[in-house]
Order: C-alpha cells, then sequence, then structure tokens
C-alpha cells in the first residue's frame, strides 16, 4: 500500500437547487468580476444565477468556446482571450471538458509557466485566482479531481496535468443541472463515472479509504443509470447518479484509473469519441483480463453492481463482466467498436499509443504488454 494522499475541494455543497446559493457564496469571496467557462446550451439554465451576480455588482465574462474534448490549441486561444481579463474567480460549469479547462485557466491566469511545463504530475506549482466548480453531467467527476485533461496537437495524445492547485475552492454539485441531458450522455458520462470507480476499486494501488468512495459510487450508478438514461426526468435517479460520480472523482487523485481509460485515450484522439463511449466499449474487455489477477476484487466490484455471489469469485466476477454488458445494452450504447465504423487494421496503432499511457497502465492489477494490448482491442472488435 502506497502512501495516501487526498486533496478534497475547500468547500463542497451538493443538493438539489443549491445552484441558487452560489450568487451569495461568490459575493462572501470577495469577488468584484468573475469569468464563468460553460457551453452555449447551458445559458439559458444559469441565467438565473448571471443575473443574481449582476445584482450583486459582480462583472460577469462568459466563455463558451470549448464545444469538444479540448486541445492544448484550443486553451491557449482561450487564455489569449482572456489575457486582458482579470477576474478574482473562474466558474466552471459543465460537463469535464469545460471543468478541465476552467481549471487550468484559473491556474494560468497569472502563472509564469507554460503549459507544456505543467504537462504531468505535480509540475503545476501555484494558483492566484479562487476555483469554482460546478458539474453539469454526472460522468467524469472533475469537479474533486486534481486531474486536467487535454489532447496535444503535436503528436495527438492525450495528456494529463494533475496538481493538488487543481482541485477547486468551492464545489457546487446540483443534480438538477442534468436533467436536461440527452439519454446518448448520460449514459456515456454515467458509465465513465462507473468506470472511474471500478478501476479504483481494483487498481494496483487500491487503498481502504478509497475504497469506500469507489464501492458506494460502483453501487448507486449500476441502481441508478438505466432509468436517468430511460427517464430523464427522475430527479431521485439523476441525483444517485451524480452522487456516484462525485464518488468517482475523489477515486481519482489519490488512486486513480488503469487500463480501460489508457486504452481509451486512443480512441478518443483518433476518432474523437466521447470519452466515456470508449470507456464502456472496453470496459468489460478489459475486466476479463484483469480479473485473473484479482479475482476476489472482482467479485466484490459484481456484487456491488447488483450481482449474487457464486461458487467462487472467478463466477461471481464473471457475472460481475455479464452485468457490465447488460448494462450497456439497456443504456443503449454501442457494445463494439466496429459498430462505431473503427476499422479493425488500426487497432496496432492504437495499441501502440494506448502502451505509452504508462501513469495509468501502472496502476492496472494485471500488466498489459503490446500484445495484450492489441487482443483486448480484438475483443471488443
Amino acid at each position: 500500500m502506497q502512501n495516501l494522499k487526498i486533496h478534497f475541494p475547500g468547500k463542497l455543497i451538493f443538493g438539489n437547487g443549491c445552484l441558487q446559493n452560489l450568487a451569495d457564496e461568490i459575493q462572501q469571496l470577495g469577488c468584484k468580476e468573475v469569468l464563468i467557462v460553460t457551453i452555449e446550451p447551458l445559458l439559458s439554465q444559469i441565467d438565473a444565477l448571471i443575473k443574481q451576480l449582476k445584482d450583486l455588482y459582480i462583472k460577469v465574462n462568459i466563455d463558451t468556446s470549448i464545444v469538444r474534448e479540448p486541445t492544448f490549441t484550443d486553451f491557449d486561444a482561450l487564455m489569449q482571450k482572456q489575457a486582458a481579463s482579470n477576474p478574482d474567480a473562474v466558474l466552471g460549469i459543465g460537463g469535464g471538458s469545460v471543468l478541465d479547462i476552467a481549471k487550468l485557466v484559473a491556474a494560468q491566469l497569472g502563472n509564469l509557466q507554460t503549459l507544456s511545463e505543467i504537462v504531468g504530475n505535480g509540475l503545476l506549482k501555484q494558483r492566484h485566482k479562487k476555483l469554482i466548480c460546478v458539474p453539469a453531467t454526472s460522468g467524469t467527476g472533475s469537479e474533486v479531481s486534481p486531474n486536467a485533461i487535454l489532447v496535444d496537437d503535436s503528436d495527438n495524445q492525450k495528456k494529463g496535468i494533475i496538481s493538488p492547485f487543481l482541485v477547486p475552492d468551492i464545489v457546487y454539485v446540483d443534480p438538477l443541472l442534468t436533467i436536461s441531458v440527452p439519454p446518448a450522455i448520460t449514459a456515456a458520462t454515467g458509465l465513465d463515472a462507473l468506470t472511474h470507480c471500478l478501476e479504483a476499486y481494483t487498481n494496483k494501488f487500491a487503498q481502504p479509504f478509497i475504497d469506500m468512495y469507489a464501492y458506494e459510487g460502483m453501487r448507486l450508478i449500476a441502481a441508478n443509470i438505466v432509468t436517468a438514461v430511460k427517464n430523464g426526468n427522475d430527479e431521485n435517479a439523476r441525483t444517485q447518479v451524480a452522487m456516484g460520480s462525485m464518488l468517482g472523482g475523489f477515486c481519482l487523485g489519490p488512486v486513480n484509473t488503469a487500463a480501460v481509460h489508457a486504452l481509451s485515450y486512443p480512441l478518443g484522439s483518433m476518432f474523437h469519441l466521447a470519452h466515456g463511449l470508449s470507456n464502456a466499449l472496453l470496459l468489460p474487455y478489459v475486466m476479463e483480463f484483469n480479473a485473473v489477477a484479482a479475482p476476489h476484487r472482482y467479485a466484490d466490484v459484481a456484487v456491488a453492481l447488483g450481482c449474487s455471489r457464486q461458487s467462487d469469485d472467478r463466477a461471481t466476477a464473471q457475472a460481475g463482466v455479464d452485468k457490465i454488458k447488460e448494462l450497456i445494452a439497456q443504456c443503449g450504447i454501442p457494445a463494439r467498436l466496429r459498430d462505431l465504423d473503427i476499422p479493425q487494421n488500426v487497432i496496432p496503432q492504437m495499441a501502440d499509443d494506448a502502451m505509452k499511457i504508462t501513469r495509468l497502465l501502472n496502476n492496472n492489477p494485471r500488466p498489459v504488454t503490446l500484445d495484450d494490448a492489441i487482443a483486448i482491442y480484438q475483443a471488443a472488435y
């Protein structure tokens, strides 16, 4: 067991309708100007917040330039546009891409370190702006994690910036914001959150303290994701999935993910598949690969997913794999790489790219070779 190191947000508010209290919170920070990083479709949902801020004589600057999984170029363009601004706080409201960018903007405003200098673990050394995150999807857990992921245009690889300075000062999780999320996105982001929990629980560096978050996150998401997808107006299902997603976010700093995420990165960078969809496509096949190395852990996963204990751990673990495939089907997620017209002949290149993600592969309970990666992609094909 490695040393346990957790950086929690300074303040966390969770609950339906809690967003209506955020303006007063920002005023109490003494902010005179706020940069809001969000997306166009959310503007109508945050109209009331913007009006509250303006009524409190707080200047509001809104950026909606992030419309996909962000690249280094996207981030540089946003920073150039905001070069003349001097907000007291950066407020990210959106999915994981928006939150990741908001976290980096808050860190880089007034920071002399370049983006390339902070890529990696622990290289970002400061943040001068207050940082507030409000998730509008239930998936990435970025609102409580020390991670930000961008695509490096120079080599088309996803790169991670990991630092305690990327953990927000204040987090507001209002599940009502997720009501309008379409079924396909609800499914993909929810399965992404489930993967965070599952990979943390089965991680080579799993921690008992994080196990609590990971196990409960799996349980909540598995029990409610199908309802959230099929009936997006079900507030209870949305709330439970939002809680599970947040718990998954708490797993990302101290333990992090493993081979599912490593192998999913090339699907995002090469084919621009949504991150959650990429994870869902690979999750059952990585589970089957890993279960032989950690059968008891994967048996626990199966129970968290709602399965009954079988005759032994191997059988229980396999029930968990079958349950994941069932959830994916019920959520309407494509089950195979071929369903998304991904050419089979690119598998060796994807495997080669995935093997570069050593920071995640090192966490996997079973070592992954290049041939293993190819075999997993083939199984998922």
